[in-house]
This record gives C-alpha cells, sequence and structure tokens, in this order.
C-alpha cells in the first residue's frame, strides 16, 4: 500500500489531508514543516510527499528542491493556499509534480495523488509503450511497429524521461540536471536543441507529440 507523506504546518490540514488519503486507501505520515519532512522521509519509505509551501524551519520550496535532489522521481504535489501564476512556475521550477489550491476538493485531490502515483510506476518501468512505440532503457532501443532502431544516448533519456509521465510539465532546469546532472555546465538551450531532433525524427509517428508549455517547459502527450 502506497505511503503518502503530508508535510503542513497546520495540523487541522494535515488531519483533513490524512483523513481523505487514508479513505481512498493510502497509509500516511505526518511532518509540520519542512525539515521534520526532510527527516521523516530519511526514515520512512514514502511513495509520493504532499507539501504545504509556507512552512515554519524550512519553507516548501526549499524542502521541494531538497526532495528532488535526493531522489529526482519522487512525485510531489505543492498544497496551497496561494494561486498565483508566478508561484506555480516556481513550484515548477523547484521541481513539483502537480499543484492543487486551497481550499481543496477532496475528490480532486486523491484523484491527482493517484494520477501521481500511477505515472510514478510507469515512470520506474524498464520498458514504457505508448501506442506503436516502445522504449526500452536496457537495449535503449526504440521499436516503432516493426521498426527498431537506437537513438543517441541523451535524446533517448530525454524522450524516456518526458514518456514516462506522459502529461507531465518538466522545466528546462528539472531535465537539465535529471539527465545532464547538476554540474553540466552547458546552456539549458540545448534541451531545445535535442527536443527538435525528437520531434524530426518522430515527426510521422501519430502516437504521441512532445508539446511546448509557454513559460514552464515541455511535456509528452499521448494519442491513444
Amino acid at each position: 500500500m502506497p505511503t503518502i507523506l503530508v508535510a503542513d504546518d497546520d495540523a487541522n490540514i494535515r488531519d483533513l489531508v490524512c483523513l481523505f488519503l487514508r479513505n481512498d486507501g493510502l497509509e500516511t505520515v505526518e511532518a509540520a514543516d519542512g525539515k521534520e519532512a526532510l527527516d521523516v522521509y530519511n526514515s520512512t519509505p514514502v511513495d509520493l510527499v504532499v507539501l504545504d509551501i509556507m512552512m515554519p524551519i524550512m519553507d516548501g520550496w526549499t524542502l521541494c528542491r531538497e526532495l528532488r535532489r535526493s531522489n529526482p522521481d519522487l512525485p510531489l504535489l505543492m498544497l496551497t493556499a496561494r494561486g498565483e501564476t508566478w508561484e506555480k512556475v516556481k513550484g515548477f521550477q523547484f521541481g513539483t509534480d502537480d499543484y492543487l489550491t486551497k481550499p481543496f476538493d477532496p475528490l480532486e485531490l486523491t484523484v491527482r495523488v493517484r494520477a501521481l502515483l500511477k505515472r510514478y510506476r510507469i515512470g520506474s518501468t524498464q520498458a514504457i509503450r505508448f501506442g506503436n512505440v516502445i522504449l526500452d532503457r536496457q537495449t535503449y532501443k526504440v521499436t516503432r511497429g516493426t521498426e527498431s532502431f537506437t537513438l543517441p544516448l541523451k535524446e533517448f533519456e530525454l524522450l524516456y524521461k518526458l514518456a514516462g509521465t506522459p502529461g507531465q510539465i518538466y522545466t528546462r532546469e528539472q531535465l537539465i540536471d535529471q539527465i545532464w546532472g547538476i554540474d553540466y555546465a552547458g546552456d539549458d538551450r540545448t534541451i531545445d536543441v535535442h527536443i527538435k531532433r525528437l520531434r524530426e525524427r518522430f515527426a510521422t509517428t501519430p502516437d504521441f507529440r512532445i508539446e511546448t508549455v509557454r513559460g514552464l517547459g515541455y511535456r509528452l502527450e499521448v494519442y491513444e
């Protein structure tokens, strides 16, 4: 059973979120601030984190960044009373996967958590299939119908990352950190170059499309 870490300095909110998640069949653990959340994460197996932005000692931005550094594939859902666009952009830049504004609908919360858990399970496999395309990370080969071919390593990793969590937005900074590494000294516009090459290679493939999300980054949409 998946375990969800809920980090919020408001005890009432924590209790409410945990109640909804437990009613949906999920296990929960709690933290009252970012530092405590990091301690819980380091001592307890956690499958997803729901975190507030405005917390004492360590705020949600810092917690999000630290969790993402520790585990690039850990699903993160920001839960906050603020809903301004710049804060959503900042959340994605710091590594969150999704964003839910208080007050929230209990059904929407559980649906978003379930969707992130599903994405995580897909992203953790060694082979991803969407439509007529299969990406095999063990061999780094792409199969498209009866055709099989190998992509340059970084192009494969980029496509695999996007395809592992369809619909999820990744910023250029996230993709650079997770594929090229945090010590990469080049221009993050290299992402644009690799996206362009992937689009050209799969221009006649109707199964998916890599979309540009203005002001945020990229996501892959699958067409069944």
